[in-house]
């Protein structure tokens, strides 16, 4: 079994609900369909029933009746979730009527439906841009006790599978933190290795990557990666990790043993954090471009409940395997 059918499989056995929020939009509609039929997730679509219902029968979908479909704009919960809203806004001075007006946009209903027990997770992005995804999510859902900062990782599927875990390695942070302080970068480490974990069903070994290995280089900026080592440490003790790591020395066995002798992560590593955004996103690009590997994210990390946002260029497939990830993710998240 492949990744993805293992992905697809753990999340069928997790039996979550998935919202889309683009709920009219074709590509969600395909997505919503494949995954009803392969029972990856119950899905709710949020738009016009009507139109949502027309589109499936001219696109001759067969499933799309077994979602639940809920107009923003026009159902019976509508004062309901303004006045969740605005309780949780009221610090911030949002008005009930402030409040009924967002309600009818399908990012804000999402996040409302998450909060409400009525959606574990919510996918979205391929009309939004994503800070309009992330916006309701922040002030809605918000983070996990404890975790200050949101990440985006990767899951990269190698042609090789000699490196990672048969040929899957995590890469974060490539999508969110520019520069991450050591507190950040810490649970970065942390919130990866439960990504690893809770999508791919792996045992973690997470390396904290430099330019220098094991003191080779004297710079603060390795300093910092071995101080969120240690910090990564003590916010969870039972987690495999070690830094600060070159990159060969995280995923070559032979430069591992050479280079950290007696590390139980040199050479083995299948989740990778990188010490600044910029590192994380090129490298991420260059495996996907050079390597010919998958690339399959951003997943976000951090969040009290899971919210994946989507590229506008996406295709069904990936839409598929976010809805797949995300009820994965929910799964990780309660169980803990």
């Amino acid at each position: 079994m492949n990744l993805i059918d293992k992905i697809h499989e753990m999340a069928r056995q997790a039996g979550k609900t998935i919202v889309l929020p683009e709920g009219a939009e074709e590509r969600n509609m395909r997505a919503a369909d494949y995954a009803i039929e392969h029972r990856l997730a119950s899905i709710i679509l949020l738009g016009e029933k009507q139109l949502i219902l027309e589109k499936s029968k001219s696109f001759e979908l067969k499933n799309i009746e077994k979602a639940t479909i809920i107009d923003p704009k026009d159902h019976p919960q509508k004062e309901y979730y303004a006045l969740m809203l605005a309780e949780l806004r009221k610090k911030k001075g949002m008005t009930l009527d402030e409040a009924m007006q967002l309600v009818e946009d399908p990012l804000y209903l999402a996040t409302l439906l998450i909060k409400d027990g009525k959606a574990d997770g919510e996918v979205s992005g391929a009309e939004h841009a994503t800070g309009d995804v992330l916006r309701p999510a922040f002030q809605v859902i918000k983070t996990l006790p404890g975790v200050s900062a949101v990440s985006g990782a990767f899951i990269m599927i190698l042609k090789d599978k000699s490196f990672g875990e048969d040929g899957m390695l995590v890469f974060a942070d490539c999508a969110v933190n520019p520069d991450p302080s050591v507190r950040e970068l810490a649970e970065i480490a942390v919130e990866s290795a439960r990504t690893a974990k809770n999508i791919a069903g792996i045992e973690p070994r997470v390396a904290m990557l430099s330019f220098s290995t094991k003191g080779s280089a004297k710079h603060e900026k390795a300093v910092k990666v071995v101080e969120a080592t240690k910090l990564a440490r003590e916010m969870d003790p039972q987690l495999k990790i070690d830094g600060e790591l070159q990159a060969d020395a995280a995923i070559i066995e032979a430069i591992g043993q050479q280079k950290a002798p007696g590390s139980e992560i040199a050479g083995k590593a299948n989740v990778l954090v990188f010490p600044s955004l910029e590192s994380g996103n090129i490298a991420y690009k260059l495996v996907q471009r050079l390597a010919g590997a998958e690339a399959i994210g951003p997943v976000l990390q951090g969040m009290a409940a899971p919210i994946n946002d989507l590229s506008r260029g996406c295709s069904v497939d990936d839409i598929i395997n976010m809805i797949a990830i995300t009820a994965n993710q929910a799964n990780g998240l309660y169980s803990d």
